[in-house]
């Protein structure tokens, strides 16, 4: 299996981690939770069912023959949104957001906030 080709599935198996694909020349995948969508996936579910047809494309093959799917990597990509400058107001995004769409945006910045936050060691105490 060459890295870079694109082919259709089906979805077979979801695990927290990712979901399984089988690709119809009888060899199978997987598809890693990072790599379902370009928006932040906490529930597998929510992107994919059992039995889903999916494009999906080859990211890696390990020496014993594992196989890696994307399916976000089979996609174009979405538009990137235009950097913005100190004091300079965000454009909202194109169509209607419904609230989950805004909770995932929300979780995911929040997320890498978190990441990047360290803790700060406290001054010592005088007796």
């Amino acid at each position: 299996m060459e890295i870079g080709s694109i082919h259709p599935g089906k979805v077979t198996g979801i695990t927290k981690f990712g979901a399984f694909v089988a690709l119809a020349d009888g060899r199978s995948g997987m598809v890693h939770i990072s790599e379902i969508a370009y928006t932040y996936v906490n529930e597998i579910r929510e992107h994919l069912t059992e039995g889903q047809e999916v494009t999906v494309k080859v990211i890696g093959v390990s020496p014993e023959g594992r196989v890696n799917f994307s399916i976000k990597k089979a996609l174009p990509p979405p538009p990137r949104r235009e950097s913005s400058f100190a004091g300079a107001r965000r454009q909202p995004q194109a169509g209607p957001a419904t609230f989950e769409d805004k909770l995932k945006a929300f979780m995911s910045d929040s997320e890498s906030k978190l990441s990047g936050m360290r803790e700060t060691p406290r001054p010592k105490r005088r007796k």
